[in-house]
């Protein structure tokens, strides 16, 4: 892969980069010179130059914006010339800033320094949140994932000092509050390698979950491709009062829309409801919209934003968006694909779950529900935080609660964590309070870092299979994905909710209506949650934990032993042969729900993100088999003996023999894993079958050469049999919108021909053909 922008580095990167040069202070047309953020003086918001670009494309167009569009067409690479179509154009794009996570970034930068640029195109950063387990509590997990990760750590840390990335320490909290405190502002586009980088519309700018190699293309300077949104609009009426809280908005519009509700498209909210909803809880909605499967999410600017950029010490943002609130709210008419509204003055609290986040199930049912169902009553553990739901006002509202039962002389009977979101979020509760109050009813204060919502955490209460109740303040509960025990039911609300659940220890316990036993014996009803949207005595800092890039990193090395277990320097995957895949054997057949933690499961896992033939050892071992509705055994089609996904996979490779992944609905939903889409390349796998996709995983398998094709009719899907040999046909004439013939050869020798559907563009096609996007470009910059 050495070499693959050759030319780019060769002729100068500054023609890359010219896109970018408006957000420099020194060009910048604004006379404000106001920067991107602290850590980024040399480059400047220039929202004149989005406004020239907007007026551009408006002028064709000729219609109202919604915000996002307004958002997203301001950075268009070709205003003057790009088509544009809602669903359907696929558009050039100049995002302002990359974020990537640990876990992530370790094969983004293994793909950036195989590109041969001397330095990253935009400004980028790197966080350390991924890899830090759950045991005891934050200082003795931090200091102990200090020591068993750091060959990555030091390996992410030079990488990034060399390629001018900005680099957050583990410690410094999660990818997504760090973006929400330093870097988020109106009108921003930045893509992030994690799903839930959409948090940052809480702030008024498009966010958006990629994979790594989409990272490594902004990185490198190039334009960022990204199918036309349609946009979903959310009028919110009322007011939050109560028990109410931003979380159980989203989680509502989940159960309206479902997990896969949103896919292709942008939630936007609207309306005068959202002024009763502080920023970060804007930002709590908006993450979670990746459980819906949208685009992102946004929220148009107002005066909540600018109080928290103001008290994140970003007054001179604050004051030059009040000049282009325009620019930042939708025009007065425009349309959406799909209107949704909802009064927040009537809404009730919700819980949603178990196994799925789209489950939702208002408070007041929930108990009877749970007994209809047979779901565990008795929670075990009780856990608040995560990049969803960490701020102060979350931290405050929960140790609202948690201090009436301190003083009814009661703790928690559930176990309880707390996860702060930023080392300046722990720091601040540890300051006001908040974090002794959660500590007094049992709690224990885990790191900053991700932690149980991803897997990383070493629970020790419950055997494997044993059934159980968790209740989260998190985003996700697919099944396992919290500690790998596939009989947890884990349920997401808001954390003060979650407080209240845990204390009562009872699923079925309604704060609004029902009351618990004091340490007197007396009876007691919860008060309803309260507390400060912001600290009163400001925000403080904490440990500082920013690397910042030298000036010129260009005489630093990075090494990457060759014996190393956890980090694997790349290698090209083959190009297309120019020929139809014939007689290719199903690995699987997958039976129901198979998002990216199905396909590539975290949590110990994690420790192999950079090191692809290792990490690959966990292809679909989580999903389940339609052949014998088992996980990870499937049946060897050549030796007819019963294994593992991932060893079968590397046996049909070694005999250098394609094969085929069947699934069914929105497959690949979840993280932005590209993993998921690596791994089955890396062990041979030539395409991906299914009813649908979401739109992330599709893009990744289409990034690694991979072809993700679609039932023309879904019912085909039960057309084909695991023991089937599948061909496809006619691809030398591929072409957008045009459908792949698929043959089915069943065991018995009869054949079925059906048409596959796929959403490739001529750019993507050549990807396919030269075996990957990174082969694609070295093909273009020889």
């Amino acid at each position: 892969m050495a070499h693959i922008f050759r030319q780019a580095a060769k002729t100068g990167i500054s023609g890359l980069r010219g896109q970018t040069r408006c957000f420099n202070c020194s060009s910048a047309a604004s006379a404000s010179q106001v920067a991107m953020s602290r850590f980024d003086t040399d480059r400047c918001l220039d929202y004149d130059k989005l406004e020239h670009n907007l007026k551009t494309v408006k002028q064709r167009l000729n219609r109202p914006f919604t915000l996002s569009e307004k958002i997203l067409y301001s950075h268009i690479d070709n205003p003057k010339n790009q088509g544009v179509e809602r669903g359907e154009s696929y558009l050039n794009l100049r995002p302002d800033r990359v974020a990537m996570q640990d876990a992530t970034a370790q094969m983004a930068m293994l793909q950036f320094i195989s590109s041969g640029l001397p330095k990253v195109a935009v400004p980028s950063t790197i966080h350390c949140d991924h890899l830090i387990e759950a045991q005891v509590g934050g200082d003795k997990d931090l200091a102990r994932a200090k020591d068993i990760n750091k060959e990555v750590y030091e390996f992410l840390a030079s990488a990034s000092a060399k390629y001018g990335v900005g680099f957050w320490k583990p410690g410094s909290g999660i990818i997504h509050q760090i973006v929400l405190e330093n870097y988020g502002y109106p009108g921003v586009l930045l893509i992030g390698t994690d799903s839930h980088t959409p948090n940052g519309g809480g702030l008024g700018g498009l966010c958006i979950g990629v994979g790594g190699a989409d990272a490594v293309d902004v990185m490198a300077g190039l334009p960022w491709e990204l199918k036309c949104p349609k946009v979903i609009g959310v009028k919110l009426t009322g007011k939050l009062s109560g028990w109410t809280s931003p979380k159980d908005i989203i989680l509502k519009v989940a159960g309206i829309l479902t997990v896969k509700g949103g896919t292709g498209a942008i939630v936007e909210y609207f309306g005068p409801g959202v002024d009763s909803i502080s920023c970060t809880g804007m930002g709590t909605i908006c993450n979670m919209g990746a459980e819906i499967g949208a685009t992102t999410s946004v929220f148009p600017y107002n005066h909540r934003m600018q109080d928290y950029l103001r008290a994140t010490e970003r007054s001179a943002i604050a004051d030059l968006a009040n000049n282009y609130k325009g620019l930042l709210s939708a025009d007065p008419d425009c349309k959406y694909d799909e209107l949704i509204e909802i009064n927040l003055s009537e809404l009730e609290p919700h819980v949603n779950g178990p196994f799925t986040p789209d489950l939702a199930n208002p408070i007041s049912k929930l108990g009877q529900i749970a007994k209809e169902k047979d779901w565990p009553l008795d929670i075990r553990v009780g856990l608040i935080g995560s990049c969803t739901n960490s701020s102060y006002e979350d931290m405050s509202r929960s140790a609202s609660i948690a201090r009436q039962a301190v003083n009814k002389g009661i703790k928690s009977k559930a176990a309880f964590t707390v996860t702060p979101g930023s080392e300046q979020i722990r720091a601040t509760i540890e300051r006001d309070g908040q974090a002794k109050v959660l500590r007094d009813i049992g709690g224990i204060v885990l790191a900053n870092a991700c932690g149980p919502c991803i897997g990383q955490w070493d629970r020790k209460d419950v055997k494997k299979g044993e059934k159980n109740t968790i209740v989260t303040s998190y985003n996700r509960n697919f099944t396992g994905r919290n500690d790998a025990n596939p009989a947890t039911h884990a349920f997401v609300a808001s954390p003060e909710l979650v407080t209240a659940l845990a204390i009562a220890g009872d699923l079925g316990f309604n704060p609004e209506t029902d009351s618990l036993t004091a340490a007197d014996g007396s009876k007691f009803k919860f008060e309803t949650p309260y507390g400060d949207e912001l600290p009163a005595n400001g925000f403080d800092p904490g440990e500082d934990t920013f690397q910042p890039p030298p000036s010129d990193g260009s005489a630093l090395k990075v090494n990457v032993d060759e014996q190393s277990q956890r980090l694997q320097l790349l290698t090209p995957f083959s190009k297309w042969d120019g020929k139809d895949i014939t007689d290719a054997l199903i690995l699987i057949k997958v039976k129901g729900k198979c998002t990216t933690d199905h396909i590539s499961a975290a949590g110990q896992w994690l420790k192999y993100r950079g090191h692809l033939d290792n990490i690959s050892n966990n292809f679909m071992i989580g999903a389940t088999n339609s052949e014998n509705g088992e996980i990870n055994k499937v049946k060897n089609l050549l030796t007819e003996e019963y294994g593992a996904v991932p060893a079968t996979g590397r046996y049909y490779k070694a005999q250098n023999l394609p094969w085929v992944v069947v699934g069914d609905e929105n497959y690949g939903e979840g993280s932005s894993r590209e993993h998921a889409a690596l791994e089955p390349r890396h062990l041979g796998g030539r395409a991906v079958i299914v009813k649908s996709f979401a739109r992330i995983h599709e893009t990744n398998l289409k990034k690694q050469g991979m072809l993700p094709l679609t039932f023309a009719n879904p019912s085909d899907y039960d057309k084909i049999q695991p023991t089937d040999k599948i061909s496809l046909l006619g691809l030398s004439s591929m072409a957008p919108g045009k459908p792949v013939t698929c043959e089915i050869k069943h065991s018995d020798g009869s054949k079925d021909t059906i048409q596959l559907n796929h959403t490739f563009n001529e750019g993507q096609i050549t990807w396919f053909k030269a075996g990957s996007a990174l082969n694609r470009m070295k093909e273009v910059n020889q």
